[in-house]
């Protein structure tokens, strides 16, 4: 049986949340620590991806957005490795998008979800991610000027 933390209030907004607990079956202190930005390309909707990473600068978070026109992206977050309620950055620009066929074209037209994400040495992220929600696909990249900047 699954437990769930009550959500209300500000929690009602679509974002990513944070929730403690110590058996994994009560939650409590639950907060929504990343919300869409307006006038961005995660203006709607903030949602989670990959379990976050541990380095060295802080908890990477590797999360999914939606724009105004129902794209569905990745970006970037980086969070406190103390208190990752703190986020540190936030990229300004999304690292992934539907831009290949299959991905614009599926069970879900034009989405992008993470499904995991690992970090090789200290700068390359490698983002294993749905396309469309009919396909699985490998993205790599630099991400050293995000983690050290």
């Amino acid at each position: 049986t699954w437990s769930r933390a009550p959500i209300e209030k500000d929690h009602d907004l679509p974002g990513v949340t944070l929730s403690f607990s110590h058996d994994l079956r009560h939650w409590t202190d639950t907060q929504v620590i990343l919300k869409p930005i307006a006038h961005s390309w995660d203006n709607v909707k903030v949602g989670p991806g990959a379990p976050p990473i541990r380095t060295p600068k802080g908890w990477l978070n590797v999360y999914h957005a939606v724009d105004d026109s129902h794209t569905y992206r990745l970006g970037l977050a980086l969070h406190d490795l103390e208190d990752p309620s703190v986020i540190l950055k936030r990229q300004e620009q999304w690292i992934l998008e539907p831009e290949l066929d299959w991905e614009k074209h599926g069970d879900v037209d034009g989405a992008i979800f993470t499904c995991g994400a690992i970090l090789k040495g200290d700068s390359t992220l490698r983002v294993y991610y749905a396309g469309a929600d009919t396909v699985l696909g490998v993205a790599e990249g630099d991400i050293s000027t995000f983690i050290n900047g």
